[in-house]
């Protein structure tokens, strides 16, 4: 994979090249993926090919519907029934309408329909715009994405509007009603300074119990008092320490994103309360202070 292309080529547990998402999720949920975690449209065609090749379709026509879709569905199921997962996330990339997504898409309609709308749930991530000049955010791009969804079977249950500034009231009861979703099933992901924040932002909006309670699950209340602590330090760090990172692909910051990513997780293991202790302590304070 292109580290130009799709930024930092992330090596899984088992050895597979995949997507630097990957490294995301395995940081975020704290688990080993592998190479049944990652699929590629290029992955998908040679595994059909090879399977056509082999005598496997019995001399049948290969097509993009039954056989491509197959493919992306069994991987769907192999990588839930490895794991023996309770629930399966599957993302699909790119832009709704675009002719390389429609495959993978009309595979998740497919996977709705075998295993019925009340053991799945489409989640769709849509930016809303604002307009500087008017000052205003757009709905017309979101309600457009989801009428391309309507058209080829998915109709999304909760949509989340990527955005920059807070939203408006207004904008939730107008995509909610033209979209044809719950009012509360409008989630707002806004853009946050750290990463890391963004689980804590979606749990204020009652991400996590809309999705259960949409899909029928009874959970318990998520435990996120270490996140929020290690939240707290990152916004809490004082000290800044320069370091030279020395690559081939340093045109794209994203291609060393894990390496950045581990630094950084180092600087924040680090108490700042910690070190005030110890700069007051070696300059000469022999009290049992508490800073």
């Amino acid at each position: 994979m292109s580290p130009y292309q799709h930024g930092e080529v992330y090596v899984t547990e088992d050895g597979s090249e995949t997507d630097l998402d990957l490294g995301h999720y395995e940081r975020f949920i704290n688990e080993d993926l592998n190479r049944w975690s990652n699929l590629t449209t290029g992955k998908v065609y040679w595994n059909v090919l090879n399977k056509e090749r082999r005598g496997e379709y019995l001399g049948q026509t290969v097509q993009i519907i039954p056989h491509i879709t197959q493919e992306i569905k069994d991987f769907i199921y192999h990588v839930g029934a490895e794991t023996n997962a309770d629930v399966v996330i599957t993302e699909i990339g790119g832009t709704t309408g675009d002719i390389e997504s429609q495959p993978f898409l009309e595979a998740a309609r497919q996977v709705s329909l075998e295993q019925g709308r009340e053991n799945t749930l489409f989640i769709h991530v849509t930016l809303v715009p604002f307009l500087r000049g008017s000052d205003e955010h757009k709905t017309k791009p979101t309600q457009h994405s989801v009428k391309e969804l309507q058209g080829m079977g998915i109709s999304p249950d909760i949509i989340v509007l990527r955005c920059d500034e807070p939203l408006e009231p207004e904008i939730f009861r107008k995509i909610a009603m033209f979209c044809n979703v719950k009012p509360d099933c409008v989630i707002e992901n806004r853009t946050l300074p750290t990463l890391y924040e963004a689980p804590l932002m979606l749990e204020d909006e009652d991400f996590s119990l809309i999705v259960c309670r949409e899909l029928g699950l009874w959970t318990r209340p998520p435990q996120l008092d270490e996140w929020r602590k290690m939240v707290a330090r990152i916004k809490s760090l004082q000290y800044r320490v320069t370091i030279g990172l020395v690559g081939k692909y340093v045109q794209l910051h994203d291609a060393y994103l894990s390496v950045a990513e581990a630094l950084r997780h180092a600087g924040y293991a680090g108490d700042p309360l910690d070190r005030q202790r110890n700069d007051h302590r070696r300059d000469g304070c022999r009290c049992a202070c508490r800073l």
